[in-house]
């Protein structure tokens, strides 16, 4: 069988118009259009004034569920318990190995109150408390993803929050036992088999079943992305994600069936999915080029990667790596395999990427799943000011000002000074009431 080259962009770093491509290749046109926008805000309106009623009609509407009620559509933590009894071992093994990975990981998050008294007695510090109730969207269908459950879940539970109210739709009444099952693993405490924007407006608004949260994770498709955005403000919600991309620098000594594979982990995901390698090794590019159209025609999701490799990913070639460096931290890249000799090195010039993935053997599908760290991770280019979700994404941090009598009477002082330069007298007044004659 004859492979034909697939048309993959090339770029070089060193090129004068290298920039301007690289924006090109980078652009991506942010979630939702006018038409979406309308029909979420229509959806959010209606379950805000009615509650369960709109909830079980789009639901019944958009999922062909039939259900007769939303109380109906909780499901019972003994069918959870069932799903997990009945996959198989293996799976059961691999939830249970992944659950404890990441759990483990995410208690090194955990943040502590903590207080200091200065030499005049006054107390300062800061007391962490968790939020007391949070909303779990899980994508379902054919669109499953038990991990998505262990990656949200978890770091809420070992920040300590309350009580983690899961939702998942089920279109048609499609179930996947393994995304019930990983939320058993999570000890989620509430699941409805709900979705699309009417399941966010219910986590949001809350309903006379659906209790209201303080802040909603989880992935979903353009209308819960677009719903999630709406109501931001009114709860929390954990970002808006674009399209999954990875960056692979190597160095040209790694397997280039490895890398084209990696790029493929990736590309599969959807058609707007972007995998871009950078190498200085121009024959190794190459290389890279003839793996990705030998095995391409292996993937039962060949057309859609093909897609999105024709699209939107990118070989580019660098002079070495300190330009590689300088491209990784311009692309501020979700998922970054440096697949080198010697990752450490280029670690600490590294400011911009969502998740590192250091040495030839560490495949980015690793963290999708059970290495640890979350899979929740910052996209286009927000790694440049966003971190992956964590424990601290539950928690929130009190400040504690408690003064001396000794302590008051000076910062009065100050206080005094600087409230009636700004011309709030009662703020001075309230100050100077404190301060020792």
């Amino acid at each position: 069988m004859t492979n034909t080259a697939t048309p993959i962009t090339r770029l070089d770093a060193q090129t004068a118009d290298f920039e301007q491509q690289l924006q090109h290749l980078l652009a991506w046109e942010a979630v939702s259009d006018h038409q979406v926008a309308a029909t979420v805000d229509e959806i959010l309106s209606r379950v805000k004034k009615e509650g369960d009623a709109a909830v079980l009609a789009y639901s019944n509407k958009f999922d062909q569920l039939g259900a007769t009620s939303i109380a109906d559509l909780v499901v019972p933590q003994a069918r959870l318990q069932q799903a997990l009894e009945s996959i198989s071992a293996e799976q059961r093994q691999a939830l249970e190995t992944a659950a404890n990975r990441v759990r483990r990981y995410h208690e090194h998050q955990k943040q502590d109150s903590w207080q200091y008294t200065e030499a005049d007695g006054t107390v300062l510090g800061q007391q962490v408390t968790p939020m007391e109730r949070v909303g779990l969207y899980v994508p379902g269908g054919k669109a499953s993803y038990p991990s998505s459950v262990l990656m949200n879940a978890l770091p809420a539970k070992v920040a300590g929050v309350d009580e983690v109210v899961m939702v998942v739709p089920t279109p048609k009444g499609e179930i996947n036992e393994m995304v019930f099952a990983a939320a058993a693993i999570a000890e989620v405490d509430t699941v409805i088999t709900i979705g699309g924007a009417q399941a966010v407006a219910a986590l949001a608004y809350g309903t006379e079943t659906v209790p209201k949260v303080d802040k909603i994770v989880g992935p979903g498709n353009i209308f819960v992305a677009t719903a999630k955005r709406a109501v931001f403000g009114n709860v929390a919600i954990d970002m808006i994600a674009g399209p999954s991309e990875i960056l692979v620098v190597c160095d040209g000594k790694t397997d280039p069936d490895w890398i084209a594979m990696d790029l493929f982990s990736q590309a599969e995901h959807d058609e707007q999915a972007q995998s871009i390698l950078v190498c200085p090794d121009a024959d190794f590019i190459e290389q890279v080029q003839a793996s990705i159209d030998k095995l391409l025609p292996t993937l039962e999701r060949e057309t859609i990667a093909r897609t999105s490799l024709e699209n939107r990913a990118a070989l580019i070639k660098v002079a070495d790596m300190d330009q590689a460096v300088a491209v990784i931290n311009r692309i501020a890249p979700e998922h970054l395999e440096l697949s080198v000799e010697d990752p450490q090195a280029l670690l600490p010039k590294i400011r911009h990427a969502g998740a590192i993935f250091m040495g030839r053997y560490t495949a980015e599908a690793l963290g999708d799943y059970c290495a640890g760290p979350n899979h929740v991770l910052p996209t286009s280019g927000t790694a440049r000011f966003s971190s992956p979700l964590g424990v601290y994404d539950f928690q929130k941090r009190s400040s504690i000002i408690m003064c001396s009598a000794q302590g008051a009477s000076e910062l009065g002082k100050t206080a005094s000074v600087l409230a009636r330069g700004e011309s709030l007298e009662a703020h001075a007044r309230s100050a100077e009431y404190r301060i020792k004659k």
